[in-house]
């Protein structure tokens, strides 16, 4: 394959979200190792259009809040997921936004979640970027630290995406138990009222997120 072709690959495998695209991170970073692939363009255009698809998704929940929550809450497994996550990001905010991006759907739940609430775009676009960043160099890093100390390709990429799987497994496991303990609190403690509306937290974020009309 082109060279160039293969960080288009990159890019538009990496862009949206739900694309498993960890088998070719992983090669990518094997190719690197070889001389095949420039890394520092590797990790540039993997982790640029990772969070230019956050930013994204960040904006058309920030635009379009009142869909996107009814689509969230539309499925038992989302709505527990939107009522965490949002909790957790007015609880802990930047850490969060940056930590929820390796639990599996952190990404899009984080993202839309942080867009729902009016979370300020600065603060999110900051902790998008680390996350990215740091996600890259891992999923990258596993292909190229494995093929330098292996010295074979194929071997290097079953170890990158054995270890990818490992913790893929454990974020679920965390993602799960979560979920139970937000099934388990009780209304008033939960994200929403007991009508089903959002609680005043998230009615203060989102009145913040929207002008005001004045001048």
């Amino acid at each position: 394959m082109d060279v160039l072709a293969f960080y288009g690959l990159l890019a538009l495998t990496t862009l949206p979200p739900l694309v498993p695209n960890s088998g070719l991170l992983v090669t990518a970073g094997v190719l690197a190792s070889q001389g095949d692939a420039f890394l520092p363009l590797i990790l540039l255009v993997v982790a640029g259009s990772a969070f230019l698809g956050d930013l994204l998704m960040y904006l058309v929940a920030r635009r379009f809040g009142g869909p996107v929550r009814d689509w969230m809450r539309r499925r038992p497994r989302r709505r527990a997921l939107l009522e965490w996550t949002s909790r957790s990001i007015q609880r802990y905010g930047l850490p969060f936004v940056i930590g929820v991006r390796f639990l599996p759907s952190g990404r899009i739940v984080g993202a839309l979640a942080s867009g729902v609430l009016g979370y300020p775009l600065r603060n999110f676009a900051t902790g998008a970027g680390v996350a990215e960043a740091m996600w890259a160099t891992y999923s990258v890093g596993l292909g190229y630290i494995g093929s330098a100390a292996a010295g074979d390709p194929l071997y290097a990429a079953g170890i990158g995406i054995g270890v990818s799987c490992v913790v893929a497994a454990v974020g679920s496991a965390v993602q799960r138990a979560a979920r139970r303990r937000s099934v388990r609190v009780p209304p008033g403690e939960s994200g929403e009222s007991e009508s089903g509306g959002p609680r005043n937290g998230e009615e203060e974020a989102a009145r913040h997120a929207r002008p005001s009309g004045r001048r």
